[in-house]
């Protein structure tokens, strides 16, 4: 017997995979940890850029799988649909759409229990405090705060969580009293498909900065290369010319060959070694 599948579910599958089969890049995101609130507000954000859709898993797996059928290797993405996940459709290539996502990710507050992203720490100083009671739920945190001259400070800086350990609850609170956002809530973009290959995160979450460095001085080292070596590439072509004509004149002058470009040359030189000569004679 065949397992009984309602119409709107099969609907819903034939949609994402006509969704799949035309665009351009496929994405699986992880959007753990973020409030509906926020993710609606990431969603308009992206709006003409990307569209976010969730669904249910197993529907999105078998849409995956079945879209594979035109767009050989996009079903490599359904080992990417775990968790908290939504897929992500876009006209721009696999590394705008990550950074299009990493733009979306905002600070966010511990609610108690969560992961440290990095160390967590707090500064000596002032706090916007008058005394009373957050002093004791400061302390009570881990937090060292006291009353100096009317204000609640915090005497001395302290790592309070390192990264990879879990917030303590309380500790969450204050740091939420102080304004100290230790979260980072935001879409990670897994990975991305695009003609057949699927990119994962590791390979785009690349600094284009620095990349685009690399590319600068790899450039001129090849440059410097074709030059050394003579090698008429496109770019070194017009600087071996250069060159060899510098060179060319070079030697025209010191053999006092004269030519349209020579001889000016050659008669400023020779005018120099007269003058040079008439001096060491004392002749004016």
């Amino acid at each position: 017997m065949q397992p009984h599948v309602s119409p709107a579910k099969k609907e819903r599958v034939a949609s994402l995979v006509r969704e799949f089969q035309e665009s351009r890049v496929v994405g699986v995101v992880s959007v753990t940890g973020i409030p509906a609130a926020q993710f609606q507000a990431m969603r308009v954000r992206l709006r003409g850029k990307a569209k976010v859709t969730v669904a249910k898993k197993n529907l999105l797996r078998i849409a995956l799988q079945e879209a594979a059928g035109q767009r050989k290797g996009l079903d490599q993405l359904t080992g990417l649909v775990e968790g908290q996940i939504a897929v992500v459709t876009a006209s721009v290539n696999p590394f705008r759409l990550f950074r299009e996502m990493e733009a979306t990710k905002t600070p966010a507050p511990a609610r108690g229990g969560e992961v440290a992203p990095a160390d967590i720490a707090v500064e000596e100083g002032e706090t916007p405090f008058k005394p009373g009671p957050i002093v004791g739920e400061l302390q009570k945190a881990g937090i060292p705060a006291a009353i100096d001259k009317g204000k609640v400070v915090i005497k001395k800086g302290k790592l309070l969580v390192k990264k990879g350990d879990r917030i303590p609850r309380d500790l969450a609170q204050a740091l939420a009293r102080l304004e100290i956002y230790p979260l980072v809530v935001g879409m990670d973009l897994r990975g991305a498909y695009e003609e057949g290959t699927v990119y994962r995160r590791e390979v785009l979450a690349i600094d284009d900065v620095r990349l685009r460095a690399d590319f600068a001085a790899a450039h001129q080292h090849a440059l410097g290369l074709a030059l050394t070596a003579a090698y008429p590439a496109k770019e070194a072509v017009p600087l071996l010319l250069a060159k060899a004509h510098g060179n060319a004149l070079g030697l025209a002058v010191t053999a006092g060959w004269a030519t349209k470009e020579s001889l000016p040359l050659i008669l400023a030189k020779a005018a120099a070694q007269a003058a040079a000569l008439a001096a060491q004679a004392g002749v004016s």
